[in-house]
């Protein structure tokens, strides 16, 4: 199903949303599954916003791509002498085609999914006329008009480049990394968040010289101390280049020529890429929400209730606009939820989403896995006498047979827990596996699961995970 190019003006909607992304898809097809007439108006003429096009998935797929340098180099040690010369092998540029035509491929799925379930799809910019209008302009330069009874604004958010910093238009984001054809042989990722410690790792373990610039002395400064410690670490040891309490105030070079990167204390860091990971804003800008009543923050955000609602009454928002937990399923859940409360009945009167106890993972190496408070978080809501630590630091048992010690990843636990029945309000966890034991604990911390819970769970012997069911 291609993008619907027919004229709207003379149609009536029950429900338009901005934004053709997780929380739009979501959203749109749980609203059209109550039999409503329902229409998605999406800007860069692709389904599946951030996450499919330029985020969740593709980064995946070139996590995946350095994950198995890493098994290749680790061969050895397993008994293939000759695996380890493979990794130097990676082709970058194949590698992209095969993941660019997989991410068309979702990009066709979603479309599909559309049509069977009776959602418009319109490429084009909409903005607001009115409270109930929106103009869309399409790609010939021609502008419609669409009305409808409700709006979601669910337009996501975009990577940020510092203005204040002469020659930062010649770094890229981390939309430009995907455009990159070729690995660059020294890259500097300016950022401490999970997209920079991510794409760092990536570019790292494929083979090219990482220089990591951070403000402080930590990465992943809003996780749990322990995450920081451990992987702060481990970047080091493994050989990237950390630049710690460092600001960036210069960039000199030509756009795709040899960079260099001039630091706050005098130092200059000659690199092929600079890539920003600064930090996201919400794409709200040029929507004309200020003419409607659509109140924003001062990062663009739009305001909105724990019912998704902004300052207008049948105007909504979820996703990465609304500033809450950025995450792909949270955004879809918001969505959903949305749409069930206002188009399914009594049954989903008070269906909303509640932004406690989100599990999340970092694709870093090693990967972490995270949910609830973290312990400086635990401490301050309920005191330091009311919060019993439960923590373990190991080396998985894949590592036994490596030949050397140095190459051996940490893998670090910790379960937080609160009053006499030890309540867990917190797992963090790092280490090979993390990212795919999460997802379990996340369900029980979200079900209100005690210590004693853990200790009566049989473990599941040999793995990493059942270090979290025998602590001590």
């Amino acid at each position: 199903m291609a993008p619907i190019e027919k004229s709207t003006s003379n149609q009536k909607y029950d429900l338009v949303i901005l934004g053709g992304g997780s929380a739009g898809s979501g959203a749109s097809r749980r609203a059209a599954s109550y039999g409503k007439k329902v229409a998605v108006i999406e800007k860069d003429g692709k389904l599946g916003g951030t996450c499919v096009n330029v985020g969740c998935v593709p980064k995946k797929l070139m996590w995946y791509a350095a994950d198995m340098a890493e098994r290749l180099r680790a061969a050895e040690s397993y008994g293939y002498p000759d695996a380890s010369k493979l990794s130097l092998e990676f082709n970058w540029n194949a590698f992209k085609q095969k993941r660019d035509a997989y991410v068309h491929m979702l990009n066709g799925a979603y479309e599909r999914n559309f049509n069977k379930e009776g959602v418009e799809f319109h490429d084009g910019f909409a903005s607001f006329v009115d409270e109930h209008t929106v103009a869309i302009k399409r790609r010939d330069g021609s502008v419609d008009h669409m009305t409808a009874d409700t709006f979601y604004i669910a337009v996501g958010g975009q990577p940020t480049i510092p203005k204040n910093v002469p020659g930062s238009e010649l770094g890229i984001t981390s939309d430009g990394f995907f455009d990159l054809e070729e690995r660059p042989k020294r890259v500097a990722v300016v950022g401490a968040g999970y997209i920079a410690v991510e794409l760092a790792g990536i570019f790292h373990t494929l083979g090219s010289e990482v220089h990591l610039m951070i403000r402080h002395e930590k990465v992943l400064r809003t996780f749990d101390p322990m995450l920081q410690d451990v992987l702060t670490d481990w970047l080091e040891h493994t050989g990237v280049n950390l630049h710690k309490s460092t600001d960036v105030v210069k960039v000199e070079g030509e756009k795709g020529g040899p960079l260099t990167v001039h630091t706050k204390a005098g130092a200059k860091v000659e690199v092929d890429v600079l890539l920003w990971a600064i930090g996201r804003h919400s794409s709200t800008e040029s929507l004309n929400l200020e003419k409607i009543g659509v109140k924003v923050n001062n990062k663009g955000d739009v305001i909105v209730d724990e019912w998704q609602k902004s300052s207008v009454d049948h105007i909504y928002s979820m996703g990465d606009c609304a500033g809450k937990a950025l995450l792909t399923p949270v955004a879809i859940a918001a969505g959903r939820r949305t749409s069930n409360r206002l188009y399914g009945g009594p049954k989903y009167k008070d269906d909303k989403l509640s932004y406690e106890n989100i599990p999340t993972v970092v694709f870093s190496h090693p990967p972490c896995g995270t949910v609830g408070l973290t312990e400086p978080e635990a401490r301050k809501e309920y005191g330091d006498e009311n919060i019993k630590i439960y923590k373990t630091t190991f080396k998985g048992m894949y590592f036994g047979m490596f030949n050397e010690d140095a190459h051996k990843e940490p893998t670090s636990y910790k379960v937080i827990c609160v009053g006499p029945e030890e309540k867990i309000v917190g797992i963090h966890i790092i280490g090979m596996g993390s990212d795919e034991m999460m997802q379990g604990f996340g369900v029980a911390v979200r079900m209100g699961a005690t210590k004693e819970d853990l200790d009566r769970t049989v473990a599941i012997h040999p793995t990493s995970a059942e270090e979290l069911v025998t602590l001590r």
